[in-house]
């Protein structure tokens, strides 16, 4: 039986005002690694942290290293009533089982020190621990709410925006409409294309073995 991926749910979003930590877009960093998103409306570079949050900076790495980003969508923007400027864009492989590698470990920002302020990207989940997979989201303004405090285990940080942060506030401002819960009127109307996702340092160790969702993808008619 396939497995089912279920659509991750975030939280609704508290904002407030804060730094995002500024690391070179155009430079490696030591204990860093780059990414290169490319979607249909621009360039976005992340820079994972793979110092403090080794286990989810793996992950997304491997998604990367695999092509399972490639081809997918940003589905979602989450923009603050009181300031739509200000919110969180979500993307990845959404609810495509073909794309899914196990679920990970989760990494609490009381863990890595890694809080979601501005420009971090961080693992969205299901409403339970350690299902974190391959959906991903992007801050707009710092959200506090997402870390983890007390007996709540909030979400896993686990790098920042380091180019494109323009990008990312197009994408916030699209429109919008549909879905259910905490993510009711938060789908973006056209996806935006996730056209390739590559990294820029180091040396990809992408997995073995079968690519489900690359199956017939070049059969001739």
């Amino acid at each position: 039986m396939r497995p089912v991926v279920l659509r991750c749910l975030i939280l609704p979003i508290a904002l407030v005002s804060g730094p995002a930590i500024a690391l070179p877009a155009n430079r490696p960093t030591p204990g860093y690694t780059r990414v290169a998103i490319e979607t249909s409306v621009g360039r976005i570079v992340v820079a994972a942290d793979n110092r403090r949050a080794p286990v989810t900076a793996a992950n997304f790495l491997t998604y990367v290293d695999d092509g399972r980003f490639d081809g997918v969508t940003f589905y979602r923007a989450a923009r603050r009533k009181s300031d739509p400027k200000l919110g969180l864009i979500q993307g990845g492989i959404d609810t495509d089982a073909r794309r899914s590698l196990p679920p990970i470990r989760h990494e609490p920002t009381t863990r890595t020190g890694i809080r979601h302020l501005d420009a971090t990207i961080s693992m969205a989940r299901p409403n339970r621990a350690n299902s974190a997979m391959g959906n991903f989201f992007i801050t707009v303004g710092p959200t506090p709410n997402m870390d983890a405090r007390g007996d709540y285990i909030g979400y896993a940080a686990f790098g920042h925006v380091v180019g494109g942060m323009d990008v990312v506030r197009k994408i916030l401002a699209v429109p919008t409409c549909c879905g259910s819960g905490p993510m009711r009127g938060q789908m973006i109307v056209k996806p935006i294309a996730i056209i390739r996702a590559k990294r820029l340092d180091g040396t990809p160790h992408p997995t073995r073995g079968v690519k489900p969702w690359l199956l017939g993808l070049h059969r001739k008619p």
